[in-house]
């Protein structure tokens, strides 16, 4: 087993959960949280309770072979993140700009 894969499940699992914080607090138009990330933090849940299982305990040596794999989910759920993030910034900034123009109307 690559040790950078089992170190970034975890740290992708609390970026999501940091996410589904920052929607919540968005407000979006799209419910992000229930579309993406809740699937996502599902998928990285389900990965790490396999990995930490007693049925794998004895399975790193031979697990190393299939590294090309565990890759390949941490490129897809970094992808998500780093998607999501936009998303968010993005709603943040709509959010700014409408704002801004009710507050410029009560003037």
């Amino acid at each position: 087993m690559d040790r950078v894969y089992r170190a970034g499940l975890p740290a992708l699992r609390k970026k999501l959960e940091k996410l589904r914080e920052d929607f919540l607090d968005a407000d979006p138009r799209t419910d992000w949280t229930q579309l993406r990330i809740e699937p996502l933090l599902a998928h990285v849940r389900s990965l790490e309770r396999i990995i930490e299982s007693a049925a794998f305990s004895r399975e790193h040596a031979r697990l190393r072979r299939g590294v090309v794999m565990f890759h390949s989910d941490l490129v897809y759920l970094r992808t998500n993140v780093q998607a999501l993030e936009k998303v968010l910034e993005s709603e943040r900034a709509a959010r700014a700009r409408t704002s801004t123009r009710v507050g410029s109307r009560k003037g």
